[in-house]
């Protein structure tokens, strides 16, 4: 059973591996706890990476161990667990961000309105933040959790 919800998202993330330099990936999903994503290479189970999120004023970065590495077609989905448990409100703010950033391009998408990201803010903040942590898989949207 997870201990923590798993929020879905296209934002593009920066890790590093070991000594390289950054290299830009596609975060598959965030949760509390880490963060899956994709990577053409494997990555050793119990290596450290460094994450960085630069979509968010100032970047998000965070150390974190690889707990896990499977293939994905020519590709691996690599798991990650943050190392500093400290992080958790920081990371809160990412997930809200990459949320408000699904908004702002399915708004774009749907309705064909372009919106700043401020605007989105202030909308997804109005529609969904109530609801937030809970989500929608499909949408990325916030929703209550009634079953």
């Amino acid at each position: 059973m997870r201990s923590f919800i798993r929020h879905p998202t296209d934002i593009p993330i920066e890790i590093r591996l070991a000594d390289q330099t950054y290299q830009q990936e596609p975060l598959h999903n965030v949760s509390g706890s880490g963060l899956c994503f994709r990577h053409p290479e494997a990555a050793p189970v119990g290596s450290i990476i460094v994450v960085r999120i630069v979509f968010t004023v100032p970047a998000f970065e965070a150390s974190c161990r690889v707990t896990w590495c499977q293939a994905d077609g020519n590709a691996w989905q690599v798991g990650v667990e943050f190392l500093d448990q400290d992080i958790l409100f920081r990371l809160r703010m990412v997930e809200q961000i990459c949320h408000i950033e699904h908004y702002r391009r399915s708004v774009q998408e749907n309705q064909g309105r372009a919106l700043s990201s401020h605007e989105a803010a202030l909308e997804w903040i109005e529609r969904y933040a109530g609801a937030f942590p809970f989500s929608d898989s499909n949408s990325g949207h916030p929703q209550n959790n009634q079953k």
